[in-house]
């Protein structure tokens, strides 16, 4: 029912849109295409369920029972999902819209974009999604979520496109935004009404539509990002760009600098002394008031390793911080295999 309503409020725009211009309508029985896409598109999506290990670093936030969703993609066979849902994974398990079940192995993660790749040991019987072009998509476009918890799929209004910075050092561009919000979004399929994939869900956001500005939503990584990383992703677990200098801080802009909310135990900022509540004032002598200029200038410094000078504001008092950046994987217990 709900595939039914999402075509015909498509169809609706297409039939009064072509009637202001004088064309012809659809044709008859176009519809019924298009709804046949879109079932063939949320029977690829499947669940996923991982156990991190018990002393895994992330269990702090993410815990060590994570569940959501992802999609199985073609050409590779594998299953696209969202990248903290299999981090540090020690046991990984994906179920079929035909109800099979079977063990999976963790293929690759990019901190970068946040997607991660899963491989099932045996084959699924499920079609793959075809990719489609996130870059098309565009404010005001009614999509499909697909997932394979709660209600498996619902339509949502595209609220906003933009640059998106993430408080765990984490920046990238024309992320997709979209409401009503979805409380079961990570690793959600955003579909367009051809039922090609355009995005992978991320977030619960307050502020969709504008920074700022109360709108529930949720967050959506573009496929377009993966493309041209898919086969590096598989050939080496994670793309070689994104391989960059990691501090270990959770940040939010405030007041025209980077408040400090959390710091990764035994990560680089936490051996260095910075604490919650600190100011970061500039990296490496570079002003930072905006949490995508506090990224960027740190990954200009150099590949993980380089050491960085932090100008904070601590307990009242302005001081230089000196701390050596690492690898985000270095800090994992588990890293991924091939």
């Amino acid at each position: 029912m709900i595939l039914r309503t999402f075509l015909a409020c498509i169809a609706l725009a297409s039939t009064c849109a072509s009637a202001a211009v004088g064309k012809p309508t659809d044709k008859p029985g176009k519809e019924d295409e298009g709804y046949h896409h879109l079932v063939a598109a949320a029977g690829s999506v499947v669940a996923v369920r991982t156990r991190a290990l018990s002393d895994a670093r992330s269990a702090d936030t993410l815990g060590t029972e994570r569940s959501g969703s992802g999609i199985l993609i073609a050409p590779s066979g594998l299953v696209l999902t969202i990248g903290y849902l299999i981090l540090e994974a020690d046991n990984v398990e994906i179920t079929a819209s035909n109800g099979r079940t079977v063990p999976a192995t963790v293929v690759a993660y990019d901190h970068a974009t946040g997607f991660g790749l899963l491989r099932p040991i045996v084959p699924v019987d499920v079609k793959p999604i075809r990719m489609g072009k996130s870059a098309s998509v565009e404010a005001l476009d009614r999509l499909m979520i697909a997932t394979a918890t709660g209600e498996a799929v619902s339509v949502a209004t595209v609220v906003s496109k933009r640059r998106f910075a993430g408080y765990w050092e984490y920046l990238i561009d024309d992320a997709i935004f979209t409401s009503p919000p979805r409380l079961d979004h990570s690793g959600a399929a955003l579909i367009n009404k051809e039922g090609e994939l355009v995005g992978i869900g991320s977030l619960l956001v307050m502020d969709a539509a504008t920074p700022g500005q109360r709108l529930p939503g949720n967050m959506f990584v573009p496929v377009d990002l993966l493309k041209p990383i898919l086969d590096e992703m598989i050939a080496t677990g994670r793309q070689k760009g994104g391989v960059r200098p990691w501090l270990g801080l959770s940040s939010l802009e405030d007041d025209g600098a980077i408040k400090v909310l959390r710091v990764s135990s035994e990560g680089p900022a936490d051996r260095a002394g910075i604490r919650p509540g600190d100011v970061i004032l500039s990296v490496s002598g570079q002003k930072v008031e905006k949490l995508a200029d506090f990224y960027r200038h740190l990954w200009a410094t150099g590949a993980p390793g380089v050491e960085v000078t932090l100008k904070v504001r601590q307990a009242g008092e302005v001081r230089d911080v000196k701390l050596r950046t690492i690898d985000r994987f270095e800090y994992a217990r588990k890293k991924p295999t091939i």
